[in-house]
Order: C-alpha cells, then structure tokens, then sequence
C-alpha cells in the first residue's frame, strides 16, 4: 500500500487555494489574450514590487522554457554556459539548451551542487580561442538540485568575478521561495541586490497549478524577450489564467508561507531520522538526502512515493511540499525506523 502523501517533488502537490482562487477570478468575461490583459499587468506590478522598479517579468508554462528564453536573451552563437554537472540545465531538461539555443552547456564537477568563483576563473582560458565556445553566461541553481541553498554573499562573490569578466549571470530559480525562506530574506535580496541579471522564478513547486515566470534584472537584456518568448512556444494565448499565479504567490506573501511550511517538514523529517541515518548533504531547504540500505529502501518504496538520487551510494531523496502534513512526516520517520531496525 502506498501512502497518500508523496515524498517525490513538491511537483507532486496539488495547487494551494488561494491560487485556485485567483486563477477562478480570472475566468469572468472576455479580455484580450497573449498578455494584453488586466491579470497580466497586475502580476507584472507585482513583479517590479517584489524584485525592484527595474524588474520585468514574463510569465510562461514552465522552467525549462523560462530557463531556455531568459538564457537565450544572453547568448551569441557561439557561446557557451558555464554551469554545475549536477545543474536542471544539463541534467533533466533533454538538452533542451543545446537543442533549442545551439548553446555548449560548459559543466563543472562540485560536491554540493554549488559554483565558487574559481569554477568560473577555471572556465576563462576559452576567452579569445577561436576554436572554443566562448563562455558568456554563469548559471546557478537556488535552491541547487543537491538542496543546498547560495547565501546572499556567496552569490555576490559569483556575480562580482562573472561581470568583471564581462560575462552574464543567470539563476535557475525553481526553488528560489524556498531558498529566501531558509535565509530569512526577501527574494530580492539573493536576486536584484547580488548582482543576477536574469532569472526563471518558480511558481509551480511552491503552489501555483502550472505557472513560472523568467524575470529580466538587466533591462537591456529585455529587448528580445517577446519575440523569443513566441519562439520559444512559452507565449500563451489566455494568459490571465497564468499571470494570476505568480501573482497570488507574491502578494501577501504566500510564497513565503508555502516554502517556510515545505522547508520545516524537511527540517522535522531529518530530525526524526538523524540518530538512524547519515545524510549526503546538509539539509538546507525542503529536500532530504539520506543514505539508506537497499533493504530499507525497497521497504519504504513499497509505502511512500520518493526517488534514488545515487542507486549505487544508497542515497534517496525526499521532498516536501507546502501541503505536506506532521502526520505525513511522522509516518515516514516512524517507517524508516522500523525499517532499519531488521535490515
């Protein structure tokens, strides 16, 4: 029997009420579609409130295609994008960056799924060579895919050698709720104030029904944004049935309501292993790494949705949402328990 709560993906979580209701207020009457709608120029107020004055935001279907456009506004043919091996770009978006941009994705090995600025001093001897992509574009993930979470310094030390280089600097920002909530900041404050000048802001694992949104901090970078947001098949037609999300979890903070709630279940579940289990990483954000026995992995399986993250170092990954429940987490606790206790 599985249990009802997945500990999959915050993807595997239904659409928090309020963005229901926002997206049910959008359905009254007629209005103009591709953007040219009420809803939409809300969420783009909304945007410029939460991110500062100068940014604009675009509202699309998902990550990968938010991640895809705002990479594109950034990058000549032959460039290339300096990123972690471990990075959603390279690893779970069937190269859609090599495919539909014609980019060289430019990976880095890390332990943590973190960049430092000597990763990106590394990649620099490419410069001038006629025979290399030239690197044009530093991309991170916050919250990284290993669920460890760039501190506001961190990410100015990053952006500081990325401009001195002359070089761009994009944020894959899926969990970006997730990361402001664990470092008790406003989500300007590891974006607009550090230096990143493009972002994809992730709606849909913090609630929304399938809504994201990229977001331009650099405003000459935005020149291109509508036409390659077409190109890119992220322009939808009823918008006012996605623009509403984005902005149901910016105003009166929602998003920090759902990613705070996620973020302390993480936090509850490796406590209530931590005395029975090691963990591949430190626990920074709503996701849990812990290294199991393959006996004690068949046994949860068989009672909880979560995946392998490393088949051969018996480590697995557990993510909660913002509608996971103290039950929901005290019942894996209590089986992983149980589970270690005969294997």
């Amino acid at each position: 029997m599985v249990h009802a709560k997945s500990f999959g993906s915050d993807n595997h979580a239904g659409v928090h009420p309020e963005v229901m209701a926002a997206v049910v207020a959008a359905n009254e009457g007629d209005t103009l579609p591709y953007g040219s709608d009420p809803w939409t120029a809300d969420m783009e107020d909304a945007v410029r409130e939460v991110f500062g004055e100068q940014a604009q935001g675009y509202a699309m279907f998902n990550g990968t295609g938010a991640n895809v456009v705002g990479l594109g506004l950034m990058l000549r043919p032959y460039d290339g994008v300096i990123c972690p091996a471990s990075a959603h770009i390279n690893g779970n978006e069937a190269g859609a960056a090599e495919r539909v941009l014609g980019t060289k994705l430019l990976t880095v090995a890390t332990d943590d799924g973190k960049l430092r600025p000597r990763d990106v001093l590394a990649q620099l001897g490419a410069v001038g060579n006629e025979h290399l992509s030239q690197p044009r574009v530093v991309s991170i993930s916050q919250v990284t895919e290993c669920g460890t979470v760039y501190t506001p310094e961190e990410i100015a030390a990053l952006a500081e050698v990325v401009h001195e280089n002359g070089l761009f600097l994009h944020m894959d920002g899926a969990r970006l709720a997730n990361a402001a909530a664990e470092l008790g900041c406003g989500l300007a404050d590891i974006t607009t104030a550090v230096g990143v000048d493009v972002l994809s802001y992730g709606a849909t694992k913090n609630g929304a029904l399938g809504a994201e949104a990229m977001i331009v901090l650099r405003p000459e970078l935005a020149r291109g944004a509508l036409f390659l947001r077409k190109q890119g098949m992220q322009l939808a037609s009823k918008m006012r049935y996605v623009s509403p999300q984005i902005t149901a979890l910016l105003r009166g903070d929602l998003w920090l309501r759902n990613a705070s709630h996620a973020n302390a279940m993480a936090h509850r579940l490796a406590d209530g292993v931590a005395s029975v289990v090691k963990f591949r990483y430190d626990v920074q954000s709503n996701a849990v790494f812990p290294v199991l026995p393959e006996k004690a992995i068949v046994y949860l399986m068989e009672r909880f949705t979560f995946g392998h993250w490393d088949r051969a170092g018996g480590v697995v990954r557990w993510v909660t949402a913002f509608d996971t429940t103290e039950d929901d987490v005290d019942a894996l606790i209590a089986a992983t328990h149980e589970a270690l206790s005969f294997t």
